[in-house]
């Protein structure tokens, strides 16, 4: 009886073991020489930051499952499956096109998908989001993406 109550705390313990491995995985990139990288980050620095950040909420979400205990979810079978068959999209977009057109396609879709009923709000939403994604990669982090339809108009 003692498992089934402490169940809930699976899912955070099973992304925490993921998060640390891939730190542990990261910190065995060697670091790329200042005439490479230049003023953008190390190719190990993003994934070890993301996998902080993921097991700083990691702490928050136990925390909140200690204090209040999680009622049952039901699956909305139609929305995930759809979610599931988004991301596939989002792969192929992806590889065949542009990251931008995927991130774009996938966000309105979604949006209409789990219940927008204002196109405009979706519209805005696909547009906004993939444009301050290219924003902070581009020119605060300076990473650059990959190859693609509009990233070979802007690149040149």
């Amino acid at each position: 009886m003692k498992y089934m109550k402490n169940k809930i705390y699976l899912i955070p313990l099973i992304l925490a073991i993921f998060s640390l491995s891939v730190i542990a995985i990261s910190l065995q990139l060697d670091t790329s020489p200042e005439m490479i990288v230049g003023d953008s980050m190390q190719a190990r620095s993003f994934p070890i930051f993301l996998m902080i950040l993921k097991l700083f909420l990691l702490g928050i979400l136990t925390y909140q499952f200690y204090k209040n205990k999680p009622k049952a979810v039901s699956l909305e079978k139609y929305h995930t499956w759809g979610s599931m068959l988004l991301f596939l999209l989002f792969y192929l977009l992806t590889v065949y096109t542009d990251m931008f057109i995927g991130i774009f396609v996938v966000i309105f879709l979604m949006s209409i998908l789990w219940g927008e009923k204002r196109l405009w709000v979706a519209f805005l939403t696909a547009t906004v989001t993939p444009g301050l994604v290219f924003l902070l990669f581009d020119f605060v982090l300076k990473i650059r993406f990959p190859r693609g339809i509009l990233m070979n108009l802007y690149y040149g």
